[in-house]
């Protein structure tokens, strides 16, 4: 038998007063949390919902997210999580993609819910309990899963594209959950910060789930704010995080921040993009018992692929370390052979946590591999030890003059400098070039920067030919909800004003 709620039930058995969540300053605990997962199971199958049909969720995060999520789970039904930053034809698109029999949203998205089918809006109490969608209905009984069938549809950010349906099989999340085990030695001690959005990979599988797995705890926050999230691991002795790259730079430049005992948290996760060196350090010094772990992982993995480990960080700096015990990693070229250590390729994947594939989409699915193996879209290489180093995505890798540019390796050089506090360098046509790299910057309070010191610095520590030829400043970058930069939201702009 496998289900996600066998696990929730399983605790409720043997410890229903743990807590399971925190939310709003309510602790429900796993008894409460198994008894809400089979009566909102109830109200899904009152609602003509069953095995295999899949239900949609546009909702911030709540504990109502997760009672949904594993309710879904119960009657073996599929559930897709959509990002509320979406419009509503993005939501209308991935709705009618997905078959979706119903989308659950919060009041607050009414608006970019309607039209996208069947529509259930949660008022602020049902986001706190959704059992109470459901106050006269029968528990549901919990419908039996095999290992291949799917769990979940997470449809990606769509860096490049559309977005494309990620297939999540109830064997890929087992997987992955046993390799977090492995590496992050989860336990039911582990008290994990959740203050990523749940429609998300990196707060629902890095390591979200996995957590409840072993009977921890989640506090969950519905925004994100820098001391909020602080104060909240000093109050409740948060030992575990997961944060994006604009998290980890808000929470270091938030100004009351030293007003907190952060000593409990004993690590917390980046990734989602090449972690600068200069936050890694600035992290260390802030969290002086915490490791600031980098890792590398895809929607198409449930995340967490590499980790860095313990005592290699400084060693290592700037690898997003070894693949965890059952995921193997090569970099191949473009006709998909192997390359030794070293050379920079395509990063691919293979493993029982990677997706069968892309939802409706067989062409896509048969591009995505090379075999067995998945292929990631980014560049990258191993070095002699396994250690995997992010280069770029294929996509944003500048071709100037015959010559290749990895934006990331600009960008390290431009973070040097005092007065950036982020920075994305892109590709930009010129007639002469065929590409020449232009950086966009957001500076750091009360600093300016001019392109001649910027030149200076960057031709201190690079070819003359990877030097950006133009220097944009920005008050901020656009991100996708993962903390990835959206350059080709950036190539727009720039082309639309060219």
């Amino acid at each position: 038998m496998i289900n996600l709620s066998s696990f929730i039930a399983f605790h409720a058995r043997r410890t229903p007063n743990r807590c399971a969540l925190k939310y709003r300053g309510e602790d429900i605990t796993y008894g409460q949390f198994d008894d809400r997962v089979r009566r909102v199971g109830g109200w899904l199958v009152s609602r003509g919902i069953g095995p295999g049909d899949v239900v949609a969720v546009l909702m911030k995060n709540s504990a109502a997210f997760l009672e949904l999520a594993f309710a879904t789970s119960h009657i073996g039904a599929v559930f897709l999580p959509i990002s509320y930053r979406l419009s509503a034809d993005e939501v209308g698109y991935i709705v009618g993609n997905s078959s979706a029999r119903i989308l659950i949203a919060d009041e607050e998205f009414a608006g970019t819910a309607a039209g996208a089918g069947p529509v259930v809006l949660l008022n602020e109490a049902a986001q706190s309990n959704a059992s109470l969608l459901a106050p006269d209905v029968a528990a549901a009984p919990m419908h039996v899963r095999q290992s291949r069938d799917l769990m979940r549809l997470m449809y990606t950010s769509g860096t490049t594209d559309r977005p494309k349906g990620v297939m999540l099989s109830y064997e890929n999340m087992y997987w992955k959950s046993a390799d977090q085990t492995l590496t992050l030695g989860l336990s039911a001690e582990t008290r994990l910060l959740v203050v990523g959005p749940l429609y998300h990979v990196g707060a629902l599988d890095l390591p979200g789930i996995a957590v409840l797995w072993h009977g921890g705890l989640l506090s969950v926050h519905r925004n994100f704010e820098p001391a909020q999230a602080l104060a909240a691991i000093e109050a409740e002795k948060l030992n575990a995080a997961w944060f994006a790259p604009v998290m980890t730079t808000a929470i270091l430049a938030c100004p009351t921040r030293d007003r907190y005992d952060v000593s409990s948290l004993r690590w917390a996760i980046g990734g989602g993009e090449r972690t600068p060196e200069a936050r890694i350090r600035a992290f260390s010094n802030y969290f002086r018992n915490a490791r600031y772990i980098d890792a590398y992982g895809l929607t198409e993995t449930c995340g967490g692929d590499t980790f860095m480990e313990a005592g290699h960080e400084i060693e290592k700096i700037g690898s997003t370390g070894r693949p965890v015990a059952h995921v193997e990693i090569e970099i191949r070229d473009e006709a998909g052979h192997r390359l030794p250590p070293g050379q920079h390729g395509e990063i691919c994947l293979r493993g029982p946590k990677v997706t069968q594939g892309y939802w409706k989409d067989p062409k896509r699915t048969a591009a995505a591999f090379f075999g067995d193996w998945f292929r990631s879209g980014d560049v990258g290489y191993l070095d002699e030890d396994g250690f995997l180093y992010l280069t770029d995505r294929k996509k944003d890798m500048i071709i100037s003059g015959g010559e290749n540019i990895a934006s990331s390796e600009v960008e390290r050089i431009i973070y040097e400098l005092p007065q950036v506090r982020e920075v994305a360098v892109i590709g930009m046509p010129d007639e002469r070039w065929g590409e020449k790299p232009v950086a966009i910057v957001v500076l750091s309070d009360g600093a300016t920067l001019q392109l001649p010191d910027l030149t200076e610095h960057c031709r201190a520590h690079l070819a003359s030919f990877k030097v950006p030829k133009q220097l944009i400043i920005r008050d901020s970058l656009p991100r996708n909800p993962s903390g990835k930069v959206l350059k080709r939201v950036l190539r727009a702009e720039l082309e639309a004003h060219a």
